[in-house]
């Protein structure tokens, strides 16, 4: 049975699932979907042509599907947004739809914006990421699945996070992070997200593996074209060395550099070996 409070507004065509609860003064548009067992607190706006998946929370005062903050922008452009299953999204937290006819922007399942995140349009934010508090990415960002990403972290358009990547509270992402790493508070790589890989379950090789192909590509004093090369030398037919190069290859924006005094010293002494 579901609990809607009396001063929610429904509009028609939106689509109710089962055991869904609306708090006071929160807004449902038109053409939205909600999944069964999703809770949404007071005065939250699920703006039309929004999807949200089962088994979701969202806070106090999140607005989910708006328009986008751009001049491109036209109303009356038909974009979609759209959230996963067992979501949350803690209180204020933005998220606007895409400019652009059909476009999307999306949230991949049991993803955690926390409290004033905001996700810009047609950014595409993957599964079990983890965003802190105040952490704002700009339109047609990626964060691939399993990121984490600290509080007040600034990401640029076009930016994409690979997947399990760290990045420390108060660093300004201006170009693409490849999978595993880990980007320090002075916007440089400086290794291996090893709590990271270890909650993933990579067992102790694995992840010795993916620290060689890190300290090669970051720390070994070569170009881009000459560490490719090596890694895909030394780890032929390896899937984590073909998903790291083709990160690099397929970067439209460029790669973070690594840390200076971490190359000088050929990697980072603190890792695990």
């Amino acid at each position: 049975m579901n609990s809607i409070h009396p001063t929610a507004v429904i509009m028609p065509g939106a689509e109710i699932g089962e055991n869904v609860s609306i708090g006071a003064y929160s807004i449902i548009g038109e053409d939205c979907v909600i999944g069964e067992n999703c809770v949404i607190d007071a005065h939250v706006k699920i703006a039309p042509h929004t999807s949200i998946g089962s088994n979701c929370r969202i806070y106090f005062g999140a607005v989910v599907g708006d328009d986008p903050q751009d001049h491109r922008f036209k109303p009356g452009v038909l974009s979609h947004t759209r959230i996963g299953d067992n979501v949350t999204l803690r209180e204020y937290v933005t998220i606007h739809r895409s400019p652009f006819e059909n476009g999307l922007t999306e949230v991949g399942d049991r993803t955690l914006l926390m409290a004033f995140v905001h996700v810009g349009h047609d950014a595409r934010i993957g599964r079990n990421v983890t965003v802190a508090n105040n952490s704002v990415f700009a339109g047609h960002v990626t964060v691939d699945d399993g990121a984490v990403i600290s509080a007040y972290v600034l990401v640029h358009q076009f930016c994409r996070i690979g997947k399990l990547a760290m990045i420390g509270g108060r660093t300004l992402v201006r170009q693409d992070v490849p999978d595993f790493c880990m980007l320090s508070e002075d916007n440089t790589v400086c290794g291996m997200n090893v709590i990271g890989l270890r909650r993933a379950g990579f067992d102790d090789e694995r992840r010795f593996r993916i620290k060689k192909i890190i300290k090669t590509y970051f720390f070994r004093k070569l170009n881009s074209i000459q560490a490719i090369e090596q890694i895909k030398a030394d780890f032929p037919g390896d899937p984590d060395a073909a998903g790291f190069t083709g990160f690099i290859i397929n970067s439209k924006r460029g790669i973070m550099p690594g840390s200076p005094a971490l190359a000088a010293l050929g990697g980072n002494p603190r890792e695990e070996k």
